[in-house]
């Protein structure tokens, strides 16, 4: 027989044998052997946690001849067939690539019949996400009301993505991730079973590569006993897996605790010539320094640190270390972890890096650095500069309730607020532009139809940020975002990961890549103006909701009262 790979021989065939997952095992398991299943169930959570295989296990525990306290037998008929996949009442369905009316259109037609061996016919739709909306709504009644001898599990990594009517109709057990001890109890189990040598610290990296999958736990034990000849070495794990070994990460934190950026971008280089991923490096460096805050802790925490990380080399280096600067650390690899998601310059952002953390100057953050007296003076000369204002405001005030509007001219003179746009954040006129080159009253409506939807993915900050504004503007590639507030206006303009919710978001519920632009209210009528005279278009017959009225002689009068009391103010009506 050809060799299989280690998660389907070592896939577990009763609930004893998931990994991780007691409480959902047992309920199931105590469910079956009171005979008080339910007719439709939906497992949830990360990938590899074991889903797929629980589902399997119920579908035979519920068909099995001689079950032991919710457990299938795996000696008779009905659990010998469903192991070998040869039992045709358990349906496996990729929703992946099923994921039309039809098909389920097909098993609705069909889930009336009996079962042709055992007591159940068990449907099994593995990533029912994927399904579209018909498919969902097709499934929706057979779902709710399914004959006697049938149950439906679905199985899914992205439960948010799975209509609430759906699951409203099932029991759902969401799945977590597999905890670092349990995946080395299992590694270490499978390894003394094949009687092959291994590493400690080489199943300590690829638990932790595994990110809390079991699936990937054994996938990532395969290679590296392939790689090895069947055996495990600290060095196999770290080729197979990327990670950086102990003198490297170690000449490289030496170098930032120095502050010499010469000498850490020297150890950089190195690093990545040995084919190092930059995503590995960082997650790397952010273990190193949380073992490090744990061990400057003085305290219990200090137990929990990861001995295969934290050699006496790696203690030694701690000592140069602040809390302080160790909390800058990582909040500097974490911003560095965004952007090589989206670029391909994964070295010009790790030299950015390290530069960045091996600088002498923010080696230590403290409460009497001059940078920060400095801003704390600036704050204070901000503070007395408003009280005057205040002051001077309230004197005005007191003028107008004493001495009537007329005589305001004879106090101070009022205090002038500039409305005007921070210079950091530009305006991207191109972009309106181009949005108000192809608006209409359908794009716009269609953009405040989704706008609620938009606001409900928003996290609670952006939320917030976001209920000031309100879409002006729409074509099929772009809305325009009028803020009521320049200031927010600023903060949103300037907030990447608002505006990558804002584009992601909008695109996926109006099926299309769309851009979001954004501009400050007080300033949205000059920008339309000035689009309109340049152009020389009619944006009232392109449905632009935000049209101007079109252009009507006027006499004298008229351009004396909206010189007095402004455009906003003067309506202009024919006799």
């Amino acid at each position: 027989m050809a060799y299989q790979a280690l998660y389907r021989v070592w896939r577990p065939q009763t609930f004893a044998d998931v990994v991780g997952q007691d409480v959902i095992t047992q309920t199931l398991r105590n469910a079956v052997a009171s005979k008080m299943t339910s007719h439709a169930y939906l497992f949830s959570g990360p990938r590899g946690t074991g889903k797929t295989s629980c589902a399997k296990i119920l579908a035979k525990a519920v068909n099995c001849l001689n079950p032991h306290d919710g457990e299938p037998c795996n000696e008779c008929e009905i659990c010998k067939a469903a192991n070998e996949n040869r039992l045709n009442d358990v349906i496996e369905i990729d929703a992946a690539s099923n994921n039309g009316v039809e098909e389920i259109r097909d098993i609705r037609d069909k889930v009336k019949y009996a079962p042709t061996e055992a007591k159940f016919k068990v449907y099994i739709i593995d990533e029912v996400h994927m399904l579209s909306q018909g498919a969902f709504n097709a499934l929706l009644k057979t779902l709710e009301e399914p004959p006697e001898n049938v149950m439906f599990i679905l199985a899914t990594t992205e439960p948010q993505k799975i209509p609430a009517t759906i699951i409203s109709r099932t029991q759902s057990f969401t799945f977590k991730r597999i905890s670092k001890d349990d995946l080395l109890a299992r590694m270490e189990l499978i390894l003394k079973d094949k009687n092959i040598k291994y590493d400690e610290e080489g199943l300590n990296i690829i638990a932790a590569s595994a990110e809390g999958g079991m699936r990937d736990a054994l996938s990532i034990l395969d290679q590296a006993l392939s790689f090895g000849k069947d055996e495990l070495t600290l060095n196999n794990a770290q080729e197979v897996t990327g990670a950086l070994s102990n003198e490297q990460i170690v000449s490289y934190m030496t170098a930032i605790a120095n502050n010499k950026p010469a000498d850490a971008l020297t150890s950089l280089y190195k690093i990545l010539a040995s084919g190092r991923s930059a995503i590995r490096f960082t997650e790397m460096i952010i273990r190193v320094c949380r073992n490090m805050i744990l061990y400057n802790s003085n305290t219990d925490l200090s137990k929990q640190m990861d001995s295969s990380i934290m050699t006496q080399d790696m203690l030694d280096i701690s000592q140069k270390f602040d809390n302080d600067k160790l909390f800058y650390i990582v909040d500097q690899v974490s911003n560095t972890q965004r952007n090589l998601k989206n670029s391909n310059q994964t070295d010009v952002y790790m030299e950015i890096l390290t530069v960045k953390i091996s600088e002498p100057q923010v080696s230590s953050v403290q409460s009497g650095q001059p940078e920060i007296a400095a801003t704390v003076a600036t704050d204070d000369g901000k503070v007395v500069e408003l009280t005057d204002e205040v002051a001077q405001l309230k004197k005005e005030i007191s003028n107008i309730s004493k001495n009537g509007v007329a005589n305001v001219s004879n106090g101070p003179a009022p205090v002038k607020t500039e409305k005007k746009v921070n210079k950091k954040t530009h305006l991207n006129k191109t972009a309106i532009y181009k949005v108000l080159g192809q608006a209409t009253r359908e794009d716009l409506n269609n953009a405040k139809d989704i706008w609620p939807d938009v606001m409900s993915m928003l996290s609670v900050t952006q939320r917030a940020m976001m209920r000031v504004s309100e879409p002006v503007a729409a074509c099929a590639d772009g809305i325009v975002m009028a803020f009521d507030y320049p200031m927010w206006f600023e903060q949103a303009q300037e907030d990447q990961d608002l505006l990558d919710s804002l584009t992601n978001d909008v695109s996926r519920l109006l099926k299309h890549d769309c851009q979001i632009v954004m501009v400050p209210k007080d300033e949205w009528p000059t920008i339309r103006k000035e689009y309109i005279n340049n152009n020389n278009v009619d944006l009232d017959n392109k449905d632009d909701v935000k049209s101007e009225p079109k252009a009507k002689k006027t006499d004298e009068a008229v351009d004396e009262a909206v010189k007095l009391f402004g455009e906003d103010a003067v309506d202009v009506k024919d006799d």
